[in-house]
């Protein structure tokens, strides 16, 4: 067993909102507004409120988790009995007493995502003196919303950007936030990201906003002459992203949306152990044989594999095999005419896969088209859903971050690739008794001497029964995230539950070892 890197958080509290300290509590018996960073400050007194003339609290608010906020509460007071009572906006309050000048911290878990005032009020009945500080709180957390497979940016036609390549180390700008019916305030966004006309090798980086920012990791790798797409979850700063060439030579490049979330109630997510679909080599969810030149098929995802009915949409890994010419798939769903965009594409007699997030059509099912001329065998690997009764939400990464790369050396693992045949260990929380619902990915694969596939899966044990030599071997999965032949680089989005105890296993699944690189995009929780 090849072990991985140790523990790591997924992200640290980010502030939501702040609201600056309150101007004094006035002593000639008015209420007066008083701006403060979320204007809505107000402070009443009384007459006699000489006895208590500073009282004022101010108030941040961080994000403490997806759906959860921490509130810190410092109240400026003279000495004095005080009744602070927060009112946190979704009809819940909670009460303490302080004396004095108090600071406290206070936690609050909101049953859905979204936006909410959050208003703090601390009466000193003694000398009839109350303040009252109110915040804005938006929750870390998003919930998703399927869009029908559209095209967003092609600089080969000049959609979303310029018709011209993308230029060495350049990058271009994308508008997603009022673009195709996207709301203008949107969080994250999934988008399948393909580069195609590359002369030379390179890599892309999807990153939010408008405005370059050095890349520290990657979304997909490419070659010359080769067309590569990847799935990615980023998020959208002031309603943009910005797509990085990180190559030494033009390329164009592709976005289709497939999904958006925003900070309001939608659709969560809700993972599943990863579990083979369609499989049209063996007859397995469709009929036996490859799908035509050109040809459709559909694919029954409600009620089937763990999936429930009422989903909205679906996530998968889909991969092409064994095709007699170059083309792509397309996955949207069923009861539409099939959209201008690609899913997954190939070259002949090349296995790809990529991860992709299809809506799920109003019959339960989703619709495979083989955009080749000449026929193609499909696999479909189900690995989670968004439905209204998930209730999973996404937080994004504040920036993507490497969790592991096998050609370095971590604390308690040496630098070497994973062995054929065997899986890296992934512990991402430590000994967390409270593990999040699915983690966000990018994994890679390097320095391949032979072809192969990755197959991703949560791993029954905790890391303190690693430690302990108490772990199961697990069971080899069934299923693939990413296939590659010798001396490719792939990379390809995962979406994963870690299990009891949020440790994830890679497991290359060929006869030559593996270099692995795993980066977190974000994470999907509950709590």
């Amino acid at each position: 067993m090849a072990q991985a890197a140790g523990p790591a958080a997924p992200a640290g509290h980010g502030v939501a909102a702040s609201a600056g300290t309150l101007g004094k509590a006035g002593v000639q018996g008015k209420a007066e507004p008083v701006r403060s960073a979320a204007d809505r400050t107000v402070v009443t007194s009384q007459a006699d409120a000489a006895g208590n003339p500073d009282l004022a609290i101010e108030l941040h608010a961080y994000n403490n988790s997806a759906h959860e906020i921490l509130l810190v509460n410092n109240v400026k007071s003279a000495t004095a009995a005080l009744d602070v009572t927060i009112a946190w906006g979704d009809g819940a309050t909670d009460t303490y007493a302080a004396s004095g000048a108090d600071v406290q911290s206070k936690t609050h878990m909101y049953a859905e995502v979204g936006t909410y005032p959050v208003k703090v009020t601390v009466k000193d009945t003694t000398n009839n003196v109350t303040a009252v500080n109110e915040v804005k709180f938006v929750t870390a957390g998003s919930e998703f919303t399927a869009h029908a497979p559209t095209r967003l940016l092609d600089t080969r036609e000049g959609v979303g950007a310029a018709k011209a390549k993308v230029g060495a180390k350049g990058m271009v700008a994308l508008k997603v936030g009022g673009s195709a019916k996207i709301p203008a305030d949107v969080a994250a966004v999934a988008l399948n990201v393909t580069v195609t006309n590359a002369t030379d090798a390179g890599h892309i980086a999807v990153q939010p906003g408008k405005d370059f920012l050095p890349p520290k990791t990657s979304n997909l790798n490419y070659v010359a002459g080769q067309t590569v797409p990847n799935m990615v979850i980023v998020p959208v700063v002031d309603g943009y992203v910005h797509l990085v060439n990180g190559g030494w030579a033009p390329v164009d490049l592709i976005a289709d949306v497939t999904g958006y979330f925003t900070h309001s109630a939608a659709d969560g997510y809700a993972p599943l152990t990863p579990v083979r679909a369609v499989d049209t080599r063996q007859g397995l969810g469709t009929a036996k044989g490859q799908v035509a030149g050109y040809g459709t098929f559909g694919v029954e995802i409600a009620g089937r594999n763990g999936v429930p009915k009422g989903v909205s949409a679906v996530a998968l890994n889909l991969t092409a095999t064994n095709p007699q010419e170059a083309g792509h798939l397309t996955a949207y769903p069923s009861g539409q005419s099939a959209p201008s965009t690609s899913s997954v594409n190939f070259s002949a007699g090349q296995t790809v896969a990529n991860s992709v997030i299809v809506p799920v059509g109003a019959d339960g099912k989703i619709a495979i088209r083989n955009g080749s001329w000449k026929p193609a065998d499909v696999v479909i690997d189900v690995v989670g859903y968004y439905s209204p009764d998930s209730t999973a939400a996404f937080r994004a990464a504040d920036e993507p971050f490497r969790f592991i790369d096998t050609r370095e050396n971590a604390w308690y693992r040496t630098a070497g690739p994973v062995p054929a045949r065997e899986y890296l260990l992934l512990p991402l929380m430590g000994d967390s008794t409270e593990p999040v619902t699915a983690w966000v990915v990018n994994a890679t694969v390097t320095n391949t001497r032979g072809a192969g596939h990755l197959s991703v899966a949560p791993d029954p044990n905790t890391w303190t029964d690693y430690q302990k030599g108490l772990q199961v071997r697990p069971e080899r999965p069934g299923s693939s995230s990413l296939n590659w032949t010798a001396g490719a680089t792939v990379p390809n989005l995962v979406q994963t539950s870690g299990g009891k105890g949020d440790v994830i296993d890679f497991w290359n699944q060929g006869w030559e070892p593996v270099d692995v690189i795993v980066d977190c995009l974000g994470y999907y929780d509950t709590k």
